[in-house]
């Protein structure tokens, strides 16, 4: 990779951290951008009390100055406001009073709980769930804004959108411009561009969480306008779609991924599945070939390589683990069963968890971007962007 980043932190720790490298010099890149997209991922229907408490916000620590970035690591930073209640419990230094309080030995279905414990041989679970926690995606955001506004440079922008929820499925008239669907997602509480499903979505909820119950769903990221030519064939690890869906898959609990069609191929026949190939001469300077399709089943990418269509991807949630409804357990101390306890979660979290798709695709597509257009610095690298599309645009 030419471009990475690390986080740290725990859920109820002082802050989160991400570490991101590789990003060139000269970028525009600011806090407000940033912030914007991590209050998107704290709002939807469903959210539990974290969110009441929690009002992130980034710091940019290292790596900018005045405005644009200096070519090193960029440093980010959100502080935890819950980590007040927490000090003690979560003390970085032995000794300190109260620092082996609420011990937790009963793991809770679904999470990691159980099996960090037993890889990493912790006797206390909250070593485990502290850093598995879905918290941990906000930094993620974070450092999905900053791809962003790296793309955004070279026109391309990552959106998403709710698709499904608890069974309830959005309509969406086939054709309808990506952009126009995000736009009517953000003004819905469950991000779904479908009214009438997105009132079906919220009655659904709101029935979950009478039951004590949680739900998942589907959310669609869209990746507009990528230049023809991203990921490769000639590895397995190069290609594109297998990047994306690792990314994608990375998500806390994200259980499966699909591009393009998904699915549904294994259903149609070949004819039904491929796009096919035309040709006109191209007009004007936005075109960059006179190569297109008219369908996009295979959602952008074909033989882990972008056509230069729009990337489409879909990633199915399951419901979140943590219940107010018990689910059967046993203590890894005492071996003893009991019905998992809860102190507070969501109910569903699929509109958030969209944005945090749409943090980890922008960061997939970044780095491809910088591989194939590579440069220290942001003019170095649009010099050599603007250099590919002219010779794509005579083939």
């Amino acid at each position: 990779m030419t471009l990475r980043y690390l986080t740290g932190g725990e859920s109820h720790g002082r802050l989160l951290v991400g570490i991101v490298e590789g990003i060139p010099s000269g970028l525009p890149l600011t806090a407000e951008a940033v912030n914007f997209d991590l209050a998107r991922r704290q709002r939807g229907y469903g959210r539990g009390g974290r969110m009441r408490i929690e009002k992130d916000q980034v710091e940019i620590v290292a790596g900018v100055r005045h405005g644009k970035t200096l070519g090193g690591p960029i440093g980010l930073m959100i502080q935890n406001k819950d980590w007040e209640n927490w000090q003690q419990v979560m003390a970085v230094n032995p000794g300190q009073e109260g620092a082996q309080q609420r011990v937790v030995t009963k793991p809770r279905p679904g999470h990691a709980d159980l099996v960090g414990a037993i890889k990493y041989g912790h006797q206390d679970i909250r070593n485990v769930l502290e850093k598995a926690s879905a918290r941990e995606t906000a930094i993620r955001v974070a450092v999905g804004s900053v791809a962003k506004q790296f793309l955004a440079q070279f026109g391309m922008k990552v959106i998403s959108h709710v698709i499904e929820i608890g069974g309830i499925k959005a309509a969406i008239k086939s054709g309808t411009d990506s952009e126009e669907i995000f736009q009517r997602a953000e003004e819905s509480e469950v991000r779904c561009a479908d009214p009438q499903a997105a009132e079906g979505m919220m009655a659904r909820i709101k029935e979950a969480k009478l039951k004590g119950d949680t739900l998942g769903g589907v959310f669609e990221v869209v990746v507009t306008d990528p230049p023809i030519g991203l990921g490769s064939y000639s590895q397995w690890d190069r290609r594109l779609n297998a990047r994306l869906a690792m990314a994608l898959m990375s998500i806390q609990a994200i259980k499966g991924v699909e591009i393009g069609l998904g699915f549904e191929v294994a259903r149609r026949f070949g004819s039904e599945v491929h796009d096919e190939i035309f040709y006109n001469k191209p007009k004007g300077k936005k075109q960059a070939t006179g190569f297109y399709r008219k369908t996009n089943n295979a959602g952008g990418v074909e033989g882990g390589v972008t056509n230069g269509q729009n990337i489409i991807l879909r990633a199915a949630m399951k419901p979140i683990a943590t219940l107010y409804t018990p689910l059967k357990s046993v203590d890894i101390v005492t071996k003893e069963p009991f019905e998992a306890s809860v102190e507070r979660s969501d109910v569903c979290s699929v509109p958030a968890a969209g944005v945090v798709g749409e943090s980890v695709v922008a960061f997939e597509m970044a780095d491809e971007m910088i591989r194939k257009f590579g440069g220290d610095s942001l003019t170095e690298i649009k010099r050599n962007y603007e250099a590919y599309l002219e010779t794509v645009k005579k083939f």
